[in-house]
């Protein structure tokens, strides 16, 4: 099949795009590259903005598509607590603009990057697709806001969508090629690979008094190829059943994130310093995904997710690259 991939730059978004390749399909890029790495991309790259209708039309005027996967949007939940306008114009915006080229093209499939986000601080764990949602930022609103928008654009369109809502990707690929680079990182396991590498003199551990068997959050993490395989899958089953539906994605085990640290020192053999601070708003307790739907519905099975092989693919890409 022909696919356009959305921010098929960033991480998720390229690891995906490898493993489309990988089972035969072909893949036309649209990033803007604000957060994406061209060197990340295996595939044929237009550049370009989602929130210029213009220029995403005449740019892929000359491309016939079966399905898409969208990836593009602004993804950090702290920064969109400042800066709402950012991410509900961009977020929704470049999804509208999305939508009515699909419209217009006939395109009627759209794998859509979603989030565990949207639930906000769970009332039941784990986390299943029938959670209450009520997002504690900007960016998991306007996620939950495009998920609404699709589920307009299928009443009248008719354009089917899987909504796929991560849990905490994470991980590099197995073969070492592809690996998490974001400026500014924010994601526990880089930042303490990097501190055990020597770029920081400490971990900021951000609490340690909460109601968890350690004091510190639980979360669920999904390794990125896991995470790609599901595109894959959702992708083929959006197609075969014309059906629009929600998935939740993670491994389903929940990790505290003094785990996380002893498993980065473990595999680094580097006893970094771990700095105790506050508690940062909005961040739940613990969070982490019944991922049962996916597993009987996509076939969803996760090989690479334990926490071990998770830190291990990271140390090896990002001690690779120092």
């Amino acid at each position: 099949m022909k696919i356009l991939v959305t921010g098929g730059a960033g991480y998720i978004g390229s690891v995906t795009v490898k493993s489309l390749q990988k089972a035969g399909h072909e893949v036309t890029v649209f990033d803007n590259l604000v957060y994406g790495h061209k060197e990340a991309v295996s595939a044929n790259l237009i550049v370009g903005d989602l929130t210029d209708k213009k220029f995403l039309n005449e740019s892929l005027e000359n491309i016939q598509f079966d399905g898409v996967i969208h990836f593009a949007a602004y993804a950090l939940a702290g920064e969109s607590m400042k800066d709402p306008n950012k991410y509900f114009y961009n977020n929704l915006i470049g999804g509208l603009n999305l939508l009515e080229f699909m419209k217009d093209r006939k395109i009627n499939t759209i794998i859509f990057s979603s989030t565990c986000a949207i639930y906000g601080t769970p009332d039941t764990l784990p986390v299943n697709e029938l959670e209450s949602k009520k997002p504690d930022s900007v960016y998991g609103d306007s996620k939950l806001m495009f998920e609404n928008i699709l589920k307009w654009y299928d009443a009248i369109y008719q354009i089917k969508h899987i909504n796929l809502r991560y849990f905490n990707a994470a991980g590099a690929t197995i073969d070492g090629s592809l690996g998490e680079e974001h400026d500014p990182e924010t994601h526990i396991i880089p930042i303490a690979i990097k501190t055990a590498l020597g770029n920081f003199p400490s971990f900021e551990l951000y609490g340690n008094d909460y109601e968890t068997k350690d004091g510190s959050c639980i979360r669920d993490y999904i390794h990125v190829e896991d995470l790609a395989q599901a595109h894959i899958l959702a992708l083929e089953y959006a197609i075969k059943t014309k059906k629009s539906d929600s998935f939740n994605l993670g491994s389903g085990i929940g990790y505290s994130n003094l785990e996380v640290l002893d498993e980065v020192k473990k595999v680094s053999n580097v006893n970094f310093k771990i700095e105790i601070k506050d508690r940062r708003a909005g961040d739940p307790p613990k969070i982490f995904a019944d991922n049962k739907k996916a597993i009987d519905v996509l076939g969803f099975s996760p090989k690479f997710s334990d926490l071990e092989t998770i830190v291990k693919t990271a140390w090896n890409w990002h001690s690779s690259k120092k």
